[in-house]
């Protein structure tokens, strides 16, 4: 069970980080629809994982590897944005939420 604090900086995390990205992905991945469906924060708000669904791509990979090549400059900018709100900016992890893709998958099978 998360704490207040950990889902409201979660929240602040996922809302700060989809500006970021709405400017971002289009010049690193034109075409491709790059969204963060969740954000985790550990107890101690030292690391952040971000879940991100990939839409119109076939190989979903190489941009998540891209991204998570991105990360030290995510995370500037991150903290350009927060600073004044949290006492450390988290490091970031970046995972892959293939929760649509089972969905999509058990209504195939159905």
């Amino acid at each position: 069970m998360d704490s207040k604090r950990q889902q409201r900086v979660a929240r602040l995390l996922q809302k700060e980080m989809g500006d970021i990205f709405e400017v971002d992905m289009r010049r690193l991945f034109p075409g491709a629809m790059i969204t963060i469906t969740k954000v985790n924060v550990t107890k101690d708000l030292s690391i952040a994982r971000f879940f991100l669904s990939i839409f119109a791509l076939k190989d979903k990979k190489p941009p998540l590897e891209e991204i998570r090549s991105h990360g030290p400059e995510f995370r500037y900018k991150l903290g350009n944005r927060i600073a004044k709100q949290v006492r450390v900016i988290p490091q970031l992890e970046f995972f892959e939420d293939d929760s649509l893709d089972y969905i999509e998958n058990i209504e195939r099978l159905l």
